[in-house]
Parts: structure tokens; C-alpha cells; sequence
């Protein structure tokens, strides 16, 4: 059974959510990862006690700084990853940080639309491009043939409530800033699939589900799918994944979600 074996990892929005338990579960794992890069806003603030409980028990683990809405803050970042990983590359990162907004539309404003979008596409697309020579190293040193998350991979989380497609649970809550702002994540992990083929790092939109954290029970009615469990159908997902997935938009269970 494929599983995932990936050395090194980085989380963006690791404080909370999905990104805590992607932590959470990495450390785990029976050949866990040697170094785990979990990241946020404001890795002293009272929003990130919960993840500073969890890596004082875990050396692999390292709280960086990174705002995703800040070009400098995600290229110090990157620096500091470099610096970490002493010459070998970065195998797996996960564009996880999100925000979401309420806007209808009716009530969105042009800032409201911005604002989301700078987190949720501006973030992940300049993340990726800072962190791109340590995927490539990663896949330039590994000797496997394809594409695989334990090789080189971004993986871009992402919603079902920006499929154009299906339109996740619009009778709950309009979240314009949101929809629209996953539905161009999206399109941004194709081109990176189609513009990093050669260097065979994978790219995949997945969406984790409708689940209960912060941001899932915002809606009206409460996320019906646990954290736990959908970090963990992920994470098996991950290791199934190779280059015939490349470019796609699957859920947690790995399978295909219409764009």
C-alpha cells in the first residue's frame, strides 16, 4: 500500500484547524517526517498556543512566521526554511491558510473581495514561487521515477464550494469572497501542474471536506465531518497520490471533485 513518506513538510495555517491537525497527525505517523515547518500569522499570540503545546513535545517540529498576505514575510520564510534544511529540499507543501468572509452579493464590498483574495490565491501563488528551488531540489535528489507528495508536491486545500460545478451548500451561506477565490485557487493549481511537470513536482487541489473548525461552522448549520477524520483521509490520499493525479481537483477521500 502506498503510503506517505515525504521527509520534510510545510504547513501554512498550522495554529488552528485543518493545519494544526495536519501537524498533529504528521507526528503520528511511524516514519513521520524528520522535519515539519508549521506556520502562521502569529506564532506568539494567544491564537497559537494550542500548536506551541504541540511542538514543545516535538523536536522535528519548527513554528515560522509567515503571513501569506505578506511577500516578506513569505520569502524571510523561505530563507529560514533553506537555511534549516542544510542543502536538501522541501518535499511537500501544503497551502492551507484561508480566510472567509460572509459578503453576498448584495452586501460584498471591492475591499472584502480583495482582502480574501490576497489570502486565499495571492498567498498560496507567491508561497509556492518562494518555495519552488527547495521543491525542485527535492525532486532533482530523488532517485523515483514520477511524481508522488513523498517526492516534490503542492498541495493547494481548496473547497468544493468553488467548484462552478456544484456550488458546496449555497442555500447555507453565499461567502462570495470565498467561492470566487477557491474557484482561481484552483486554476492556479493547474497552471502550476502544467508549468512544473518537467520538474516533476505534483500539484493537486483538495478539498477537505465540510469540516468542523473555525472557518467550517461560520455557515449557519454545523460542519458535519470531523477534523480528525478528514486529516487523516488526506493524508492517506496523499500517499496514493502520482503523476496521473497531477493538475486535479479531488476531496479528502481522494476522489475526483467536478472544477
Amino acid at each position: 500500500m502506498a503510503m506517505l513518506k515525504a521527509r520534510s513538510v510545510l504547513v501554512t495555517g498550522s495554529n488552528r484547524g485543518i493545519g494544526l491537525e495536519l501537524v498533529r497527525q504528521l507526528l503520528e505517523k511511524n516514519n513521520r517526517p524528520d522535519k515539519i515547518f508549521a506556520t502562521c500569522r502569529d506564532p506568539e499570540g494567544p491564537g497559537a498556543q494550542n500548536l506551541r503545546d504541540l511542538v514543545a513535545k516535538h523536536q522535528e517540529v519548527e513554528i515560522l512566521q509567515l503571513d501569506t498576505s505578506d511577500p516578506s514575510s513569505i520569502k524571510n520564510a523561505a530563507a529560514r526554511v533553506s537555511e534549516r534544511l542544510k542543502g536538501t529540499g522541501l518535499n511537500l507543501l501544503v497551502n492551507n491558510a484561508a480566510i472567509v468572509n460572509l459578503g453576498t452579493l448584495e452586501s460584498e464590498t471591492p475591499e472584502g473581495m480583495a482582502e480574501v483574495y490576497k489570502t486565499n490565491v495571492i498567498g498560496p501563488f507567491v508561497t509556492s514561487q518562494a518555495f519552488l528551488p527547495l521543491l525542485k531540489k527535492a525532486a532533482q535528489d530523488n532517485p523515483q521515477k514520477g511524481m508522488s507528495c513523498s517526492k516534490a508536491a503542492i498541495v493547494n486545500i481548496s473547497s468544493e464550494g468553488g467548484s462552478i460545478t456544484n456550488v458546496l451548500v449555497w442555500h447555507l451561506g453565499q461567502v462570495l469572497a470565498y467561492r470566487c477565490s477557491k474557484a482561481a485557487l484552483n486554476m492556479l493549481t493547474k497552471c502550476q501542474s502544467m508549468g512544473y511537470a518537467a520538474d516533476e513536482i505534483l500539484c493537486v487541489a483538495v478539498h477537505p471536506g465540510w469540516v468542523q473548525t473555525d472557518m467550517g461552522n461560520s455557515a449557519s448549520s454545523q460542519a458535519p465531518l470531523p477534523v480528525d477524520v478528514s486529516v487523516r483521509e488526506i493524508l492517506n490520499t496523499l500517499g496514493h497520490l502520482s503523476e496521473k493525479d497531477n493538475g486535479t481537483f479531488v476531496n479528502w477521500e481522494g476522489k475526483a471533485v467536478p472544477w
